[in-house]
């Protein structure tokens, strides 16, 4: 069973920076080759929505076009670990963040940023940005 989780969020002001991780436990070798990792967000009364995501060993990534420049989405390939660097945060960053993962390359733009491609979530980490 594939598990994903977040840690890492917290309550920062306008200007701040925060590093979000994901942690990848799962049981080999349900993952290998390239796959799909991706950063989405939830504020309150507002869908799902996409921040970032990353081509597992490939290194393609995509972003929102409001994260571009402020938020960096890496990975510890050797140690199962997402990272998402936020920085310059402003209130409207505000949100839960979670990591999702799917098994298969998602090579299109639309697919990759899309929850419904993918078929593994964490629980949450909570971001918080006061003004």
């Amino acid at each position: 069973q594939v598990q994903l989780v977040e840690s890492g969020g917290g309550l920062v002001q306008v200007g701040d920076s925060l590093r979000l991780s994901c942690a990848i436990v799962k049981s080999p070798p349900v993952f290998s080759g390239t796959y799909t990792m991706a950063w989405f967000r939830q504020a309150p009364g507002k869908e799902r929505q996409f921040v970032a995501s990353l081509m597992w060993r490939a290194g393609d990534t995509r972003y929102l076009d409001s994260a571009k420049g402020r938020f960096t989405i890496s990975g510890d390939y050797a140690n199962n670990m997402m990272y998402l660097q936020l920085s310059d945060l402003n209130p409207w960053d505000t949100a839960v963040y979670y990591c999702a993962a799917d098994r298969r390359p998602l090579w299109r733009s639309d697919y990759a940023s899309s929850d419904r491609q993918y078929s593994y979530w964490g629980q949450g980490t909570q971001v918080t940005v006061s003004s």
